[in-house]
């Protein structure tokens, strides 16, 4: 393989783990989304308040496209320097599809919150938190795989 080619391999590993966390977020707002506009329906047609809080559930899956983005910038400078071109692809694959996962759990997880939160308008401290949970397997992916390509 030329170097040429080298370079362009681990480029394409940096790509993916942007694109992959950015796939599984915007899949996670779409999940997000939903449960908060059909809460928020529920909430109206019973002629209730529909709170603006439930828009936190559904934004929080965006985060894992910034993680994407921090590993991608990481792993071009590896690509640059001449670091193993197959584990940069392998690194950014695997990586961006942990990402992402996380961010369509998150999303899934938000709609339920969204939904708890809308019958009950209690909780909304423990549906956070929940989701921060969701957020840490994005955080452990991205943290783990900075220091496997060192």
């Amino acid at each position: 393989m030329s170097p040429e080619a080298a370079v362009e391999m681990g480029r394409i590993g940096a790509v993916a783990a942007m694109a992959l966390s950015g796939v599984g977020s915007a899949l996670g707002t779409y999940y997000g989304g939903a449960g908060a506009v059909g809460a928020w329906k529920k909430l109206l047609a019973e002629g209730k308040p529909a709170p603006y809080t439930l828009i936190t559930f559904v934004g929080a899956p965006l985060s894992q496209t910034i993680y994407g983005m921090i590993l991608m910038i990481t792993l071009v400078g590896k690509a640059d320097s001449g670091y193993n071109p197959w584990a940069l692809l392998g690194v950014g694959i695997v990586t961006g599809a942990a990402m992402g996962m996380s961010a369509i759990g998150q999303g899934k997880v938000g709609a339920h919150c969204a939904d708890a939160l809308g019958a009950t308008g209690k909780g909304f401290s423990n549906y956070v938190a929940t989701i921060g949970i969701v957020e840490t397997v994005a955080i452990f992916a991205l943290v783990f795989a900075l220091l496997a390509v060192g």
